[in-house]
């Protein structure tokens, strides 16, 4: 069978392309961009399944050098750590450090579900991982980047890519399924009115959100990363040293969020939040499409059953710790059941799911101030604990 090689400049070149169909697909598909399906998901699983019917037809298989795409992962998990700001929390108050305690709960519950329901089934439990928070709480990105990881020969779980990312896309639409019903369902129950608004938090809401970049917030930006993720290494290698296993991403991780909180609490330097964030989506999308390229989706027709019954515990799960204990715990009115109904979006699936979710009943109802600044924040926040509890998952059950 003929083998085509791609180098990692051609196979960058061809997630590019493939990024750009992907958009076209969700720009053209209501079901696609309803979910918030993200096009290098798209795009990247299009290009999955050409090889396979290549590869299976014996025509010709394609095979894609990943040096980049490691160099795009290890990016994407340093921007995570850069999101880790205390500065943030502070500034939302005990509504975001409360958005954030109730993600982790959740994060480790679905890591139990995920890895004990695999464990009745009798496959690796760290295959369950890959069904838990890494593709629900974590969503495409992370369930592409900690597949590479677990399938590396640290940890050997093979396919836990294909399960993640599968994972990944079932929990990017159930979460939108849930998120707006339920809670439409609580204010109808309760009867429950807008929150009272100023007239200058109305226009604030209104109002589109700027962006100011410029190429000196962008080389700072740049610069702060390359020191994260340099210094990122040494402290992996550190804690290896140790006898703690410690991949190299979460050496960066860590190192953002250290970079992070320094470069604020000294003050004298403008941090570059905006551009740092735009560098992570650019190095998530990229890095995204070309996990997706490389699945070898074959390995999911074996596990179909165990990952059926887990994300239906998953969803079960989430409906009713939303709908019985969030949603209480937030506060019993208005804006809990707007904030409960983003936290499943990004409990599920992405921080544009959570979104997409909000603005579903505010459009209805009204707005929620507090809603819209405690998810954002506390859903981004989440996904630096995200990654430290699931490396504490996959140590644990690696020995």
């Amino acid at each position: 069978m003929f083998e085509l090689e791609l180098d990692m400049y051609q196979a960058a070149g061809v997630a590019a392309v493939m990024f750009w169909i992907g958009s076209w697909a969700v720009k053209k598909s209501s079901f696609l961009s309803k979910y918030c399906i993200p096009a290098p998901l798209v795009g990247g699983l299009l290009f999955a399944l050409v090889n396979t019917v290549l590869n299976a037809t014996g025509i010709m298989t394609i095979s894609l050098d990943t040096t980049l795409q490691n160099i795009l992962m290890n990016v994407f998990f340093t921007t995570i750590g850069f999101s880790a700001s205390i500065t943030l929390i502070k500034k939302g108050g005990k509504q975001i450090l409360f958005i954030l305690l109730l993600s982790v709960v959740v994060l480790t519950v679905q890591n139990g579900i995920g890895s004990g329901i695999a464990s009745l089934f009798g496959i690796d439990p760290r295959l369950g991982l890959a069904v838990g928070s890494i593709s629900l709480m974590g969503g495409p990105g992370t369930a592409a980047a900690f597949g590479a990881v677990m399938e590396s020969p640290v940890y050997g779980v093979q396919g836990a890519s294909a399960v993640g990312l599968a994972a990944a896309t079932f929990g990017l639409v159930s979460g939108s399924i849930l998120g707006g019903p339920i809670m439409r369902r609580r204010l109808n129950q309760l009867s429950l009115s807008e929150k009272a608004v100023t007239k200058e938090e109305v226009e604030e809401m209104k109002a589109p959100t700027m962006i100011k970049t410029n190429m000196n917030n962008f080389v700072s930006a740049a610069m702060l990363l390359a020191l994260a993720l340099g210094s990122g290494v040494v402290l992996s290698k550190i804690m290896a040293a140790s006898g703690i296993t410690f991949p190299d991403y979460m050496g960066a991780l860590v190192m953002g969020a250290v970079i992070r909180n320094v470069v604020e609490a000294i003050g004298r330097h403008h941090y570059p939040n905006e551009e740092m964030e735009i560098c992570g989506e650019a190095s998530l999308s990229l890095f995204l499409a070309m996990a997706l390229m490389g699945l070898k989706l074959w390995v999911l027709a074996n596990l179909a059953l165990p990952i059926m019954v887990i994300l239906i515990a998953q969803v079960a799960f989430m409906f009713l710790f939303s709908y019985y204990v969030i949603f209480k715990l937030l506060g019993k009115n208005y804006e809990s059941a707007v904030q409960t109904a983003g936290f499943i979006g990004y409990a599920m699936g992405s921080m544009s799911n959570a979104m997409a979710n909000m603005q579903a009943i505010t459009k209805k109802y009204g707005i929620a101030p507090t809603a819209y600044l405690a998810i954002p924040i506390g859903g981004m926040i989440s996904d630096f604990f995200n990654a430290v509890v699931i490396t504490g998952f996959l140590n644990f059950f690696t020995g």
